[in-house]
């Protein structure tokens, strides 16, 4: 069987891409799948990293509002397009699979168009531009949120199967987890983390929290702040009399490898709204404080973190409501309530999809079968 599997721009479009092809290479003895991307997107680093064959398309997002840069756009996609027949001609896939980005326009419409199996995974509550327009022609859509089903076509065949998630994540176990973080095993513990990057609001609002629980002797805060972040939010606390150093309930890290310690570890997540990082919290059942990235895309992760609101999972808190003390009004109801944390993590684990990868490959195996008929 012939693949082809596109996405890229960010991590959130190319981890479940390359989930759902390692998940192909295991199941299906002799698959021969193709990444393709393009040269400048972060799939240009990571995906040869992985020893996956890669191809690129020239290709750009539609610069909004219009500009003489749409024009350059518009230029880029019919020659992305046009690179897309001659990848989809070459290869002969048996099904394109697309994960998100504007990358995956030219290449899903290119095997649309000569009638290959085509599926396209939508991580977020709020689907994508690209995905939008192409639900319209592809075979099968599966969605990560159920919430995103009333953005696509009634007539499509659509599917909630989860986002794929590292078998890691899974298997952690929380005794493991306290002890490789350096953690007691005997206190309710809190993980905040605002992504790779990191989150100054938030990293700046934990401080208030810090000075608030110096007292109180049952919890303790595992603060990874991104590797920017490190240096400006030790600063920050010292500059306003907070004294991390000699707080032994504190322990701040610039960045952790091992992700899945941190969610084994966790009774609470305090964190941004990305959907692979929401799948991750869905499967292992954590009850968490969502503070969605203001400058996301069509504002997709308050979308995302509303949808686990909306179920009891989560509570959300707006980037600009952290410096008002509400992330402390919050964080005091849900630390004091164990039966409210009980439920919320119930709620959370109902919407996790365990099986996500095994449920997309069987469709991706599905309508290849159907194709070839």
């Amino acid at each position: 069987m012939r693949i082809i599997i596109t996405g890229g721009g960010t991590g959130g479009h190319i981890y479940p891409a390359l989930a759902i092809a390692k998940g192909l290479q295991k199941k299906i003895p002799g698959v021969n799948i193709l990444y393709v991307g393009t040269k400048k997107g972060l799939e240009a680093d990571i995906v040869p990293k992985t020893g996956l064959p890669f191809r690129t398309v020239d290709v750009a997002g539609l610069s909004r509002p219009l500009t003489h840069r749409t024009l350059v756009s518009l230029f880029k996609a019919i020659k992305g397009s046009w690179e897309g027949f001659k990848i989809i001609g070459s290869f002969k896939p048996h099904v394109v699979v697309g994960t998100g980005g504007y990358v995956c326009g030219p290449l899903v419409m290119a095997a649309a168009t000569r009638g290959v199996a085509t599926l396209i995974h939508e991580q977020n509550a709020f689907p994508g531009l690209t995905n939008r327009i192409l639900a319209r022609f592809v075979t099968h859509i599966c969605v990560t949120f159920e919430d995103s089903l009333s953005h696509f076509p009634k007539s499509k065949k659509i599917s909630v199967t989860g986002l794929p998630v590292r078998e890691e994540i899974l298997c952690a176990q929380r005794v493991s987890g306290l002890k490789k973080l350096g953690l007691a095993e005997n206190m309710l513990t809190v993980v905040i983390t605002g992504g790779s990057q990191g989150a100054r609001s938030l990293n700046y609002a934990m401080g208030e929290i810090y000075q608030r629980y110096r007292e109180i002797k049952n919890v303790q805060f595992y603060h990874i702040t991104g590797k920017s972040g490190y240096e400006e939010s030790l600063a920050y606390y010292h500059n306003n009399g907070i004294d991390i150093m000699n707080n032994p309930q504190v322990k701040i890290v610039p960045y952790l490898y091992q992700m899945e310690d941190a969610l084994a570890a966790a009774d609470l997540i305090i964190g941004r709204a990305g959907a692979s990082f929401l799948s991750e919290i869905m499967v292992r059942g954590i009850p968490s404080i969502l503070v969605p990235y203001p400058y996301a895309a069509a504002n997709h992760q308050e979308y995302n973190a509303r949808a686990m609101e909306k179920r009891g999972a989560a509570k959300v808190i707006l980037d600009r409501d952290l410096g008002e003390g509400k992330l402390l009004s919050v964080l005091g109801i849900i630390m004091n309530n164990a039966e409210l944390r009980a439920k919320m993590g119930k709620a959370a684990r109902e919407m996790g999809k365990v099986n996500a990868l095994d449920d997309i490959i069987k469709i991706i195996v599905g309508i290849s079968k159907n194709n070839q008929r």
